[in-house]
C-alpha cells in the first residue's frame, strides 16, 4: 500500500523508562512504514522537563490547544526518591496535572476488551468508560499539620469587601491535628458537565454521575446541581433524540449499580472518585495495561495516553540487558486513537481505517495466543495455545498482522 499522507501534525509527547522504550519501537515498527508520520515534538522525559524548568509541559499543553490533537507516553511524576535520583532543581508537578489544567479536560479511560481475557466481574460484557474531572479537590489542596492546641478555620475575601468565615476545628488537645483546605471553580465544573454530555452523544453510551451530596451539601451539591442545570437546558432534548439518559445518583449507590450492570455506559466521577474508580475497573476488567485513556477539553482538544505508568521495574531490568516483556497495547491505542481522530477532523479516511486495523491486529494478535507475561498469567485461553513472547516480539506479531490486514 501507499504510505498514508497527514494534513496537520499531531502533538507528540514523549515520556520516560520503558515506555520511552516502547514508544520508539511502535513508531519504527507499527507507524512509519504505513504513514508519512507528521508530528510536532515535545520531549516529556524527566530530564528535559528538569533542564526546561517544566516549559516543555506547558509548550506541549499549548501545541495541543493548537493543534487539537495530542499523543502522550508516560512519563515519572517527581517525588522524593526521583528528585536523588534524576538530582533534579526541584520536584516537578505531574505532567498529566499540568495538562489537564491548563486544558481544563475531562479525562475517560475505557477497558479495551479481548477473547480470553475474562473480567472478574462476569455480567461485565460491555466496556464501562470512566469519565474523571481532572482539575481540584485533593490534587490543588493545600494542607498542614497543626500539632497544638487551637482553631481552625475557613476564611473567604471577597473582592467587593466581603468577609465569611467557618470553624472547620476547635483543637482541645495538645497533639491538635491536620488540616486539607480543597476546592474548585464553577467553570471547571460546567466545563466537566459539558464534555460528559457532549462524549455521552458522540458515543451513544448513557451517562451516570456520581458524588455524595447527602454528605457534602455545599461541595457536591453544587457539581450535581450543575450538572442537572446544563443537561436540562442544553442537552436534554439531544440525549432523547439520541436514545440515551442522563441520571445523578450517590457514589455508593453507583459501586452498587456498577457491579450488578453489564456494561456500556459512561461513569463520572470528580477527581479522586475518578482517579480510584479507573484503576479499579482497570483491574477487574483484566489489566492497567488494556486501558485506554483520552483527555478532552470542553472546546474540543484531544490527548491520548495510556493509563498506565512508565513500568519502572521492566526499565531498569532493560537497562541491564535482561528480556522484558512488556504489554505495548494500551501506548498502540493511544497513537490509534489519536490517529482516528487527526483523520476524523482533518477528513482522511485511509487513517482512520489504518487505526482500525491496528487494533484489530493487537487484538487479533492475542487472541491466537501471542501475547505478553501479563496477560499470559491472567488469560482464559488454554496453557499450552499460549506463546508468551518479549515486548519486541509482541510488536514485529502485530506487524505481521497488520501487514495481513492491510
Amino acid at each position: 500500500m501507499d504510505k498514508i499522507q497527514m494534513k496537520t501534525p499531531l502533538v507528540e509527547m514523549d515520556g520516560d523508562e520503558m515506555t520511552r522504550v516502547i514508544w520508539q519501537y511502535i513508531k519504527e515498527e507499527l507507524l512509519a512504514p504505513y504513514i508519512y508520520l507528521k508530528t510536532e515534538y515535545y520531549d516529556l522525559g524527566l530530564k528535559f522537563r528538569d533542564e526546561t524548568n517544566d516549559q516543555v509541559t506547558v509548550d506541549a499543553a499549548n501545541a495541543n490547544k493548537k493543534y487539537g490533537v495530542a499523543v502522550k507516553c508516560a512519563t515519572i511524576t517527581a517525588n522524593a526518591a526521583r528528585v536523588t535520583e534524576y538530582n533534579l532543581k526541584e520536584m516537578w508537578p505531574s505532567p498529566n496535572a499540568t495538562i489537564r489544567a491548563l486544558l481544563d479536560g475531562t479525562v475517560f479511560r475505557a477497558p479495551i476488551m479481548v477473547k480470553g481475557i475474562v473480567p472478574y466481574i462476569p455480567t461485565w460484557t460491555k466496556p464501562i468508560t470512566i469519565a474523571r474531572h481532572a482539575y481540584g479537590d485533593i490534587y490543588k489542596a493545600v494542607e498542614m499539620k497543626c500539632f497544638k492546641k487551637g482553631t481552625a478555620k475557613l476564611v473567604f475575601d471577597g473582592e467587593d469587601g466581603s468577609h465569611e468565615e467557618m470553624v472547620v476545628m476547635n483543637f482541645t488537645e495538645p497533639e491538635g491535628g491536620i488540616l486539607q483546605g480543597v476546592h474548585n471553580r464553577t467553570t471547571s465544573i460546567r466545563s466537566f458537565a459539558r464534555s460528559c454530555f457532549n462524549y455521552a452523544l458522540s458515543t451513544k453510551q448513557d451517562l451516570w454521575f456520581a458524588a455524595k451530596d447527602t454528605i457534602s451539601k455545599t461541595y457536591d451539591h453544587t457539581f450535581k446541581d450543575i450538572f442537572q442545570e446544563i443537561f436540562d437546558q442544553e442537552y436534554k432534548e439531544s440525549f432523547e433524540d439520541t436514545g440515551i439518559t442522563y441520571f445523578y445518583t450517590l457514589i455508593d449507590d453507583a459501586v452498587a449499580r456498577v457491579i450488578r450492570s453489564n456494561g456500556g455506559f459512561i461513569w463520572a466521577c470528580k477527581n479522586y472518585d475518578g482517579d480510584v474508580m479507573s484503576d479499579m475497573l482497570a483491574t477487574a476488567f483484566g489489566s492497567l495495561a488494556m486501558m485506554t485513556s483520552v483527555l478532552v477539553s470542553p472546546d474540543g482538544c484531544y490527548e491520548y495516553e495510556a493509563a498506565h505508568g512508565t513500568v519502572q521495574r521492566h526499565y531498569y531490568a532493560y537497562l541491564e540487558g535482561k528480556e522484558t516483556s512488556t504489554n505495548s497495547i494500551a501506548t498502540i491505542f493511544a497513537w490509534t486513537g489519536a490517529l482516528r481522530k487527526r483523520g476524523e477532523l482533518d477528513n482522511i479516511p485511509e487513517l482512520m481505517r489504518f487505526a482500525d486495523r491496528l487494533e484489530k491486529a493487537c487484538l487479533d494478535t492475542v487472541e491466537s495466543g501471542i501475547m505478553t507475561k501479563d496477560l499470559a498469567l491472567i488469560t482464559a485461553m488454554e496453557k499450552e495455545k499460549v506463546h508468551q513472547v518479549n515486548t519486541l516480539e509482541f510488536i514485529k506479531a502485530v506487524r505481521n498482522r497488520l501487514d495481513a490486514l492491510l
